[in-house]
């Protein structure tokens, strides 16, 4: 089994950073199997194509733009509902992800399961620091990413209080 959860977004964009603040406090917070791999893959684009390749289960924590949803907003996106919707522009950086996803398909590597936990943000002014709003939905957007984990069979721990200082 070969499962990464990815977190893409750019910390000095106010909330554009929520998917690397899902991973960390993934990281920071609980235990996983070594067969998970979590990354924190910034605004990368094509690098990360030998990280996406050949998963068993790909999980992208992510913001999503939407004029019709509003700001904090989860989406929960699974399979071909992905590569469908990032034909819009739902992601400052979506260009890449959009890309790799492309190139696994072309390569035969298409993750078996995707899923994309998407946050609709408040601000993508430049300001480090994510929004009330947003903020708000990062505990709930986590256990999203914990529910796609377990739907693979993942057994996900909450490390103790004194494990994560």
């Amino acid at each position: 089994m070969r499962i990464l959860v990815l977190g893409v977004g750019n910390v000095l964009l106010t909330d554009e950073a929520i998917g690397v603040r899902i991973v960390e406090a993934l990281e920071q917070n609980y235990h996983l199997p070594d067969y998970v791999e979590v990354l924190d893959g910034g605004t990368a684009g094509m690098e990360l194509l030998g990280d996406m390749a050949d998963r068993d289960h790909l999980i992208i924590a992510d913001a999503v733009v939407s004029k019709k949803r509003t700001p904090g907003t989860i989406m929960i996106l699974r399979d071909e509902e992905v590569p469908a919707l990032f034909t819009n522009k739902i992601s400052p950086h979506q260009l890449g992800l959009s890309d790799v996803l492309s190139a696994l398909r072309f390569t035969g590597e298409f993750p078996r399961k995707l899923t994309l936990v998407g946050v609709i943000p408040e601000s993508l002014e430049p300001h480090i620091g994510l929004t009330p709003t947003v903020a708000a939905v990062l505990e709930p957007a986590l256990a999203e990413v914990i529910a796609a984990l377990r739907s693979s069979g993942v057994e996900v721990v909450a490390k103790k209080p004194t494990e994560g200082v």
